[in-house]
């Protein structure tokens, strides 16, 4: 098969390590790639949202599948002008992407399939916010309705952060991700990542995770893309597992189809687990990121066979994937002033040591400069991950090896899985 992969993060690095390893494969193209997924496949330049030119790329090398990695590409419409030339797409139309794209839509898409979730509103204006905070008990959940990098999500302790925090959302502090806000109550428990693979009619799934949305230990700071994330997830028992995906992830791609919209791709429920059962959080149109990279490192079996038959229907014909039985932690090295204002440009040293089978770093923000020097590019800049016969096991060996890589600057978690050993915990341990 040639596949083209579209995106330049740790996520898509970690598909790539994947893909790559698949006897199915004849030629892995990444769009635009990054200087680790260079090493597994051929780079080219094209911006994730050049939707044009990555159609043009997928004729050019006779793609028999597209994998689309970031949410920018399925906003976009990639996986209609894809469908348009014909050419298989793991990724969501545009229309079925909105489960991500537009928290007011997936709210209300909610609603009317009786998916377990908060209670909400939503709002054009910020006086009608603020109002509307007198039906709600702090600490008040706010939400940017749109894209906004995993960080428009602002817990506020006080009324008056919550108002504060409403004039910066509605202000632009997030872009046209701010235009519509969510306001709604927030749910107490542990938070979890569960995962399905879908081609429209059979919803198959596709593993768990727990993702670190905090900047610093004790899950306190800004939120953040993530710091880091760790499977399997002792408090995501299977039983509740079946139940969220019965009660959630079915639902919605049922609910999607009925609605005009067939969902075709990975679905990534973000889940509250409540004393009253797992909640829905939020909807995901693609792997998370760092969870993707824990994913693919407990997978067993061949990836590529999953993301063709989700894109082009047969997916009922593919056994349960087969998942290692080891513990998987990855930590993410960012950079100085992540997430507000990320320097770059800082030279990395140690990323490309050999730590042994069990550890794989994932570039998720680099670039080769003068003299091929690897350097910061992004906010998170490297995945550190890691295998090991327990959650404690695979962290200790990840921390090791994040000790030997340095980054002017860089900053991490070092409490990265702490709720493995705690699960029923619902607050920080601490400090």
């Amino acid at each position: 098969m040639n596949v083209l992969l579209v995106g330049s993060g740790g996520r898509e690095h970690a598909l790539a390590w994947k893909i790559s390893q698949s006897p199915l494969l004849r030629r892995l193209v990444a769009a635009p790639g990054n200087p680790g997924i260079e090493s597994l496949a051929e780079c080219r330049p094209t911006s994730i949202e050049d939707v044009p030119g990555l159609v043009a790329l997928a004729r050019e090398i006779s793609a028999d599948l597209v994998v689309v990695g970031p949410e920018a590409a399925l906003a976009a419409g990639l996986a209609d002008a894809l469908a348009e030339a014909g050419i298989p797409c793991f990724g969501p139309t545009r229309a079925a992407a909105r489960l991500e794209t537009s928290k007011a839509f997936t709210k209300a898409f909610a609603e009317r399939h009786s998916l377990p979730t908060a209670r909400h509103r939503t709002f054009d204006d910020v006086a009608a916010a603020r109002a509307a905070l007198d039906g709600f008990e702090p600490p008040y959940v706010l939400k940017a309705s749109g894209l906004a990098a995993g960080k428009g999500v602002v817990i506020a302790s006080t009324r008056a952060e919550a108002e504060a925090a409403l004039g910066e959302l509605f202000g632009g502090r997030f872009g046209a991700a701010g235009e519509q806000v969510v306001v709604e109550a927030f749910l107490h428990g542990g938070e979890a990542s569960l995962f399905a693979l879908t081609d429209g009619e059979t919803v198959l799934p596709f593993g768990v995770a727990q993702d670190h949305k905090r900047l610093r230990d004790g899950d306190q700071g800004p939120n953040t893309g993530g710091m880091g994330a760790y499977a399997p997830v002792p408090a995501l028992s299977p039983e509740l597992a079946a139940q969220a995906f019965g009660r959630i992830v079915e639902p919605a791609v049922a609910g999607l189809a009925r609605e005009g919209a067939p969902y075709r791709g990975v679905i990534f429920a973000g889940l509250m687990l409540t004393a009253d059962g797992p909640q829905l959080i939020e909807f995901n149109a693609r792997f998370g990121d760092p969870e993707c990279q824990v994913l693919m490192l407990r997978l067993e079996s061949d990836l590529l066979p999953y993301l063709q038959a989700a894109a082009t229907g047969g997916l009922s014909n593919l056994p349960p994937p087969v998942w290692r039985p080891e513990a998987v932690v990855c930590v993410v090295l960012a950079a100085e002033g992540y997430p507000e204002a990320p320097s770059t440009g800082g030279v990395i040293e140690g990323a490309d040591a050999d730590f042994g089978p069990d550890v794989v770093v994932f570039h998720a923000g680099t670039r080769r400069g003068k003299g091929g020097a690897l350097t910061a590019a992004g906010g998170r800049v490297l995945n550190v991950c890691a295998r090991g016969a327990t959650v404690a096991e695979a962290r200790s060996r990840a921390y090791a090896a994040l000790a030997s890589i340095r980054l002017p600057g860089g900053q991490h978690r070092t409490d990265i899985g702490w709720r493995a050993e705690t699960p029923s915990a619902v607050a920080p341990p601490p400090s």
